[in-house]
């Protein structure tokens, strides 16, 4: 993974993202996935793009199966944006990079969520 992403784990999970005093993006996925293959390129520009200002993270759902039941992640690709320890946003399945940089920018910008139904 580059520099600017995290490995997202069910033991680092409340640390890195919860805990996080920046809005954080996390990318739930696996390996096998054709989708999340081609989501990956997106969420590793934007990680360079708002590095410093959002934790951009990555959780291979395979190999961490706690936190996305946790959060009911049911299918991937998901990207969830947390802010403030809480699900800010929701995104499941292929998704447009205007629309995942929107959902950045409101939690940056302190909006409200645009997601409001989503139990964390």
């Amino acid at each position: 993974m580059k520099a600017s992403i995290t490995e997202v784990t069910d033991q680092n999970f409340d640390s890195t993202i919860l805990q996080s005093s920046k809005p954080c993006l996390v990318d739930f996925w696996a390996p096998w996935c054709g989708p999340c293959k081609a989501i990956g390129p997106t969420i590793d520009a934007l990680a360079a793009d708002f590095d410093g200002q959002i934790t951009v993270g990555k959780c291979n759902v395979d190999d961490n199966p706690e936190i996305p039941t946790k959060y009911g992640i049911r299918s991937i690709p998901t990207v969830v944006v947390f802010r403030d320890g809480k699900i800010f946003e929701q995104i499941t399945g292929m998704t447009s990079r205007s629309k995942l940089e929107g959902a950045i920018q409101n939690a940056l910008n302190g909006g409200a969520a645009t997601s409001p139904f989503v139990m964390g």
